[in-house]
Formats: C-alpha cells, structure tokens, sequence
C-alpha cells in the first residue's frame, strides 16, 4: 500500500516520503496514529508542490547534513561494556547507548536517526551502525566494544 509520511518515523522513513506498507499496518496503526496519508493522485500532486516549495529549504538541510557526515570521519567511538567469557555482554548496545556515546563526544543525534543491524549489539568487538542524517545521506558510523578490563586506546 502506498502511503505519504506526514512526519519522521523511526526504522520506516522521514517526512513526505513516498514509500510502500503492508495495508495492515498502515490501516490498524499509521493512519489511525495520523503519521500517513494515502497516495491518492491527488496527495501526489499535493506532495509535489510541497516539495518544490520546500526544495531551497531541503538543500540547506542536505548541506547541514553533509556537514555533520564530515564531523562523523573522525569520530572513534569506543564503549565500555560489562561482558562474561567469550566476549558475550552481559545485556545490549542500541541505538540509544551509541546516542549517548555521541553526545559525549559533542555530536547531538537523536536515537531514531541511527540504525543498528539487528536492532543492537550483544557481543564485544568492532561493528558498524548506519546513520541516517537526511533521506539522501547515509553515512556509516564504525564504533568498538571494549571490556573495562581492556586499556582504553586514543585513536
């Protein structure tokens, strides 16, 4: 089913996206929530306008963005986690946690904007998230989770 996102919605898409739904999902929860509309024709040609309109305003934000991805080169995140034998830790890393972990390195992202594969992390070792900072821009955001055993290494 076709659907028009009216607003940001985390691990589907952001604001006037055009994408495609299983009709349940959009008839039992995004349309009754008031995230979506239907893509009749007309809220197409609607969501055209709209986007013409807002084309000056969205190249601004694809520059901020691309800013931002900048800062992202040089960031090495390193989070100390509590972990038993085999590396297996003793709960998860998600998104939440590589947020704060941002923060604390004077970056300010939302939790919704970083996307883990599999949703979060559970062992120790390198992994690599995905950060959407706009819908044209991805960049990829490598991170390490260390035991606080280990020294912890300044890159």
């Amino acid at each position: 089913m076709q659907i028009i996102l009216k607003k940001d919605i985390e691990n589907l898409g952001f604001q006037y996206e055009e994408i495609n739904v299983k009709p349940g999902y959009a008839r039992n929860y995004l349309i009754p929530q008031g995230y979506v509309d239907l893509a009749t024709p007309s809220a197409k040609k609607q969501l055209q306008e709209i986007l013409k309109q807002r084309a000056k305003k969205e190249a601004s934000l694809l520059k901020q963005a691309q800013q931002m991805a900048e800062q992202f080169q040089s960031v090495r995140l390193q989070i100390v986690v509590k972990a038993g034998s085999g590396g297996k830790l003793f709960g998860s890393v998600n998104n939440q946690t590589l947020s704060q972990a941002l923060m604390e390195q004077g970056i300010p992202l939302e939790k919704k904007f970083i996307l883990i594969p599999g949703n979060s992390v559970k062992v120790l070792g390198k992994h690599q998230a995905k950060v959407r900072l706009h819908r044209q821009l991805e960049v990829a955001l490598p991170f390490e989770l260390v035991t606080a055993e280990e020294p912890k290494k300044k890159h």
